[in-house]
């Protein structure tokens, strides 16, 4: 491996898919301060956040700097009578055009949000596995790398269910060490097992006494976000750092991508959560140092 690639993404400005989320700061301040973080490289964020034509978002991304990774598509995966192929075509085409590397798949519940969330029966998982092997076939044939993104709130949260999907179906994971966390599994044990299953990585550091109030169901999800429930790396209670090496020694090749969800309230008058993402990076860099992988 020749170097670490790391990247931003546009949560960790507050910019979320999720309708009343916060105040949305504009593309233009969030690439600006992404781009003077020395970040070269972003996920999209949520759609209608940059252009959905694909000659449009490279031309964004190159005004300031940046190029595209792929992004995050909560789809629905689990209901017999639903095809979520067709549904994701247009965004295959657009990361093809803006030569985008991976597509961030989440086990959408149908309804909006990350508070709650059904029960599948077993023909409901059988449905999800065999969706989930379709739809990385179909952005293989695309040169699309799809991974899977065990997410609260979604159908693919708790321990369990991430194995579920480790045994159920090849689809390689996008590893979130905060979401998983807070699911109830160690990231860290995912490295030690299934390092050959992780393609992807987003990486946040938690208030663990925060996300254990979630786990409670003392507070929501969206509720423990505002509350500061993410952390700069390095300062919460992930091994971020443990996590980061033993991917690295393992082989890992994907993108290390930034991802410190936020909820803001109004446009920030001061620096705002680039100075999270500053610290976070410059953390990073320094475990990637450490690690003796050059990045």
């Amino acid at each position: 491996m020749s170097s670490v690639r790391i990247a931003g993404a546009p949560i960790s400005w507050g910019v979320c898919e999720v309708p009343g989320w916060g105040y949305q700061i504009s593309p233009d301040r969030v690439l600006t301060e992404m781009r003077d973080a020395g970040l070269t490289a972003t996920e999209v964020g949520p759609e209608g956040f940059l252009p959905a034509e694909p000659e449009k978002l490279a031309a964004t991304l190159e005004r300031y700097s940046l190029t595209s990774v792929g992004g995050f598509a909560p789809v629905l995966l689990h209901d017999a009578e639903h095809d979520p192929v067709p549904g994701i075509t247009p965004l295959l085409d657009a990361f093809v055009a803006s030569r985008a590397e991976v597509l961030v798949l989440a086990a959408s519940t149908g309804s909006e949000g990350y508070d709650s969330r059904p029960a599948l029966d077993d023909a409901q998982w059988s449905t999800l596995l065999r969706n989930l092997d379709r739809l990385q076939a179909a952005a293989a044939e695309r040169g699309i790398r799809a991974v899977l993104h065990p997410h609260v709130g979604t159908l693919i949260e708790r321990r369990e269910e991430v194995y579920r999907v480790l045994d159920g179906s090849t689809i390689p994971l996008c590893l979130d060490t905060g979401h998983l966390l807070i699911g109830g599994t160690d990231p860290l044990e995912l490295v030690t097992k299934f390092a050959n299953r992780i393609a992807h990585a987003h990486l946040k550091d938690v208030s663990l006494a925060l996300a254990s109030r979630v786990q409670s169901g003392e507070l929501t999800y969206t509720e423990a976000v505002a509350q500061g429930m993410y952390m700069p790396l390095g300062t919460g209670d992930v091994d971020i750092a443990g996590v980061v090496s033993g991917l690295l020694h393992a082989g890992f090749e994907g993108w290390f991508v930034l991802e410190q969800d936020t909820i803001l309230t109004a446009e920030p008058t001061d620096a705002g959560p680039v100075l999270d993402v500053i610290a976070s990076v410059e953390y990073l860099r320094g475990v990637v140092e450490r690690a003796g992988v050059p990045g």
